[in-house]
């Protein structure tokens, strides 16, 4: 696949983890009547990863997220050279749904912006429920570091093949259940910079966190799994190749 190929499926991949994910939290779980809770939005998420990944796994490789991409290039499995490419395409993907979705929810009469939001991430007056800057920022080291540990170990070619994407979606799914209430979970800087860009004010001031805590996670769980899982790095089984 040529880089264009590759850019435009991270783009289309990312918009889908935002518009699914983020608009299930602002479209389909801000109604009690039909809303579908908690744990109907972090099922959204890793539902967004299972699809994509199946669909352009064997295009770009599926991380729709700049901290995979980083993370994937500390375990020795990317290429440094393709990171702007990816993390560009990511964050356009994410910022263009974040739009999008604002633009729908606001045709119903209901929905205000600085009320409802747009799912974005944060900690302190931004967290949902009220924790503090170094609560956030651990949770968001750790919890992508596990997430680029899962995405390495499942897509090894030592793996058992064909199942990397259920793995790396019901580990967003309960990564999703985990962090939720501590900063609406990020764990994916494109994923944040969208709402964050969208709602502005303290959203926008807070998503430094979220681009330094993923990426800090991301790379030290690639790490990890290259340094303890180490006999040989096929290239992974979600590239199709």
């Amino acid at each position: 696949m040529n880089n264009m190929q590759k850019g435009l499926a991270e783009f289309i991949g990312t918009f889908w983890l935002v518009f699914g994910g983020c608009g299930s939290a602002v479209l389909a779980a801000a109604f009690p009547d039909l809303g579908i809770g908690f744990l109907g939005v972090a099922l959204a998420f890793g539902l967004t990863v299972v699809t994509m990944a199946y669909a352009i796994g064997h295009i770009s490789g599926c991380h729709l997220n700049p901290a995979v991409t980083v993370g994937l290039w500390a375990g020795g499995r990317f290429d440094a050279r393709d990171i702007p490419l990816y993390v560009v395409a990511q964050v356009l993907g994410a910022i263009v749904a974040a739009f999008l979705l604002f633009y729908i929810a606001s045709g119903n009469p209901g929905y205000d912006l600085a009320t409802n939001g747009l799912a974005a991430n944060g900690f302190g007056e931004g967290s949902p429920g009220g924790f503090d800057l170094w609560s956030g920022l651990i949770i968001e080291i750790v919890l992508t570091a596990f997430f680029l540990w899962i995405i390495m170990g499942s897509t090894d070619g030592r793996a058992p093949a064909g199942f990397a994407p259920l793995a790396i979606g019901l580990a967003l799914t309960l990564i999703h259940l985990i962090a939720i209430p501590v900063t609406n979970t990020s764990v994916n800087p494109a994923r944040s910079t969208g709402p964050a860009l969208v709602v502005g004010g303290l959203a926008l001031h807070q998503l430094w966190l979220f681009w330094v805590a993923p990426l800090i996670g991301g790379a030290v769980g690639g790490w990890l799994y290259r340094t303890v899982g180490a006999d040989s790095f096929p290239k992974p089984n979600i590239e199709g190749e």
